[in-house]
């Protein structure tokens, strides 16, 4: 290790690894521009060697563009002041040294608020620039700070950038975490039936029907994960069609329900519906939303123990205009640590049989008809997953 003294020219960093550009910046929005860190000339204001080449190129033009201004400004002074008399034709005495101070005085001041000014926007613009360089190489982790006395339309891009990295690396988390889920979720009935056919043709086991129908049952889990991550999909890139129409939301609900009847009576588990008749029509896709009751229906009898209760309700709110529908059970209840993840995909207790992806396409199904969902529970008193329907189409 070498133990001469660290380059002052490094950007800081901050803990959270955004560039403090205001640190290396004094009064001038910048550092002071006349003397450098180790007692060099370190040029104007709007100079700075430590920036990228864009903005010294741009530093160079603008003090090209400032000086022949100024040369400009006071050749239109001389020239006023000796047409009003002010400055003799031989430039002598002592209106021209009283004009030339002034002049002096005025491009000094101009130059500094000029100059400072520029700081406040070269500086986070080079963050900004150095920043989308690093998320174009892939390092998702890179934020700007906002500057605090930069122009508005430039903080808003500085927290546009920052928001998109954030959503960029969302994305890239979701896309890992889906990735790998789905991956555990194939393997599972994949393993099985490689297993029971493997055993047949070793003959371990007859190819019979008894065998051959746990193959087709995993053929079948395969079906329903595959099914469920394309509606999942379609839900979430706004593709998925509805093939909407006025719906007996009560009639709808009964004949979901009476699928689950024996499945319900042989667990030992109550099934009551309580939807009165005369319920507004709901313009929904009829397929769609009884399959959402469906798995809000199995995924509460997968979790309610012998001697429960499941209670489906609906009824008319929000002064008229929706209508909301429980499915109520009296299980175990959800740990408050997952409850805020419910609707995700994949995201299931340990003790659940599911794949996961039960709550997470009835959220898309309900959001894709204008509705919402929230679920609501008590760990060891049940659940309730609450869900409305709006009674007229949305506005287009």
């Amino acid at each position: 290790m070498s133990d001469r003294e660290p380059d002052t020219d490094e950007r800081p960093l901050t803990t959270s690894g955004r560039h403090r550009w205001s640190d290396r910046h004094g009064p001038w929005g910048g550092g002071d521009g006349w003397s450098g860190p180790r007692g060099t000339w370190a040029g104007p204001p709007w100079w700075d060697a430590r920036r990228g080449p864009f903005m010294r190129r741009l530093g160079c033009l603008f003090g090209a563009f400032f000086i022949f201004s100024i040369l400009g400004f006071g050749l239109a002074i001389w020239l006023l002041a000796s047409a009003v008399g002010i400055v003799s034709g031989g430039g002598r005495g002592a209106a021209p040294l009283t004009v030339a101070i002034l002049f002096l005085l005025l491009a000094v001041l101009a130059g500094g608020f000029v100059g400072r000014g520029f700081r406040r926007i070269a500086g986070p613009l080079d963050e900004l620039s150095e920043a989308a360089s690093r998320v174009a190489a892939g390092d998702l982790g890179a934020r700007v700070e906002e500057p605090p006395r930069a122009p508005r339309p430039l903080r808003e891009l500085v927290r546009s950038f920052n928001t998109m990295a954030e959503r960029l690396a969302i994305d890239e988390t979701q896309r890992r975490d889906l990735l790998a889920d789905v991956s555990h979720e194939l393997r599972t009935p994949l393993a099985v039936i490689q297993g029971n056919v493997e055993a047949m043709i070793d003959g371990v086991h007859a190819a019979d029907a008894e065998h051959l129908a746990g193959v087709l049952e995993e053929t079948r889990v395969l079906t329903r994960l595959v099914e469920d991550l394309r509606t999942i999909s379609l839900a979430e890139a706004g593709t998925l069609t509805l093939h909407r129409e006025p719906t007996d939301v009560d009639t709808l609900i009964a004949e979901a329900t009476n699928g689950f009847r024996a499945a319900a009576a042989g667990a030992g588990v109550a099934l009551d519906v309580d939807a009165p008749d005369d319920l507004p029509l709901a313009d929904v896709d009829p397929v769609r939303i009884r399959e959402v009751v469906s798995n809000l229906v199995s995924n509460a009898l997968r979790h309610t123990p012998e001697g429960g209760t499941i209670r489906l309700t609906a009824r008319v709110g929000d002064g008229g205009r929706r209508l909301a529908v429980d499915v109520a059970d009296s299980g175990s209840g959800i740990d408050p640590e997952l409850l805020a993840h419910v609707f995700d995909r994949f995201a299931k207790g340990p003790a659940s049989r599911g794949s996961g992806l039960g709550l997470a396409i009835a959220k898309d199904l309900v959001e894709a008809h204008g509705g919402s969902i929230s679920a609501e529970s008590v760990p060891g008193a049940g659940t309730t997953i609450r869900f409305t329907l709006p009674v007229e189409p949305p506005a287009s």
